[in-house]
């Protein structure tokens, strides 16, 4: 997001965390209103696979409750003028019609695994609506779907599935191991967009879009999490088995996202998964010890 607005001649204004903890909303506010930005994208989030979601889910929810209310209210603080607030696409119900409407929120049971994150992020979504309806702010969120690209998570407990595979294939290929289980049945699908299209999604929101309902960031297209482990297979090189651990959950059955109102504005992804989890994965060699 940073590199895409700096390439688009802004001023991008940023803090890492060893530098500004968002969940102190009393250091946040003071860093916004000493800046005074024109508008903020707030995509800090706890993030993590099934495995973190399941181990730790009151860190899950308090982290990004916490990160949220500093950031909105201090935002509204500070006079700025837009927000974009990025929630995701675990929010919405377990079993939601496929491919899953922005309407769909709020409609059914959450997956079980995630549900704390889940909540966090539902009311990031509603204090963003409720400034927008009492203050009258320029504040917007939307729901992205699975995201990966430079920059990603590869910690094997606590990162997503897809850089989770790319690093546990290129280990086995590393180390010749003849097989590698997985979780699962491999039987879910999932949708996944590289995060320079998230970028070029979220600027065109900030561009276009001023509405009160969320909006969906995907690209329409999903496929089984054998399919994906398969790809990744071939791009690391690994020839070995895939095996599957059917006595580890397999979260939500399918989750694809209908992407219509995005594209009314507009917007169309640019980068197909297979080139995208080329891309990842040279990214994530360079920057690996030389004895990786």
């Amino acid at each position: 997001m940073a590199r895409r607005l700096a390439d688009d001649g802004h001023e991008v204004l940023t803090r890492g965390r060893d530098l500004l903890d968002l969940r102190d909303a009393a250091r946040t506010e003071t860093y916004l209103r000493d800046i005074r930005p024109d508008a903020v994208v707030l995509a800090a989030a706890k993030v993590g696979g099934i495995m973190a979601n399941s181990t730790y889910p009151v860190q899950f929810l308090e982290d990004n409750l916490r990160i949220q209310l500093s950031v909105i209210a201090g935002a509204h603080a500070a006079g700025t003028e837009r927000l974009l607030f990025l929630g995701s696409s675990c929010i919405y119900p377990r079993l939601a019609p496929q491919p899953i409407r922005e309407e769909s929120l709020l409609t059914g049971e959450l997956e079980p695994t995630n549900e704390a994150y889940a909540l966090a992020k539902i009311a990031g979504i509603v204090q963003t609506q409720s400034y927008r309806r009492q203050y009258g702010a320029s504040y917007i969120s939307a729901m992205p779907t699975n995201l990966y690209g430079p920059g990603d998570n590869f910690d094997l407990e606590t990162s997503h599935v897809l850089p989770a595979l790319i690093r546990r294939f290129h280990e086995a290929q590393r180390d010749g191991a003849p097989e590698v289980t997985l979780w699962g049945s491999g039987s879910p699908r999932r949708e996944f967009l590289h995060v320079d299209d998230l970028a070029a999604a979220c600027v065109r929101l900030l561009e276009a879009y001023d509405g009160d309902a969320p909006v969906n960031i995907g690209c329409g297209e999903d496929l089984t999490i054998r399919e994906l482990a398969e790809n990744i297979a071939e791009v690391t090189g690994y020839q070995g088995r895939i095996g599957w651990d059917t006595s580890k959950p397999d979260g939500t059955p399918r989750k694809l996202l209908d992407v219509s109102r995005l594209t009314s504005l507009g917007f169309k992804p640019q980068i197909p998964l297979r080139d995208g989890i080329a891309r990842t994965y040279a990214w994530w060699l360079g920057q690996l010890a030389p004895t990786a």
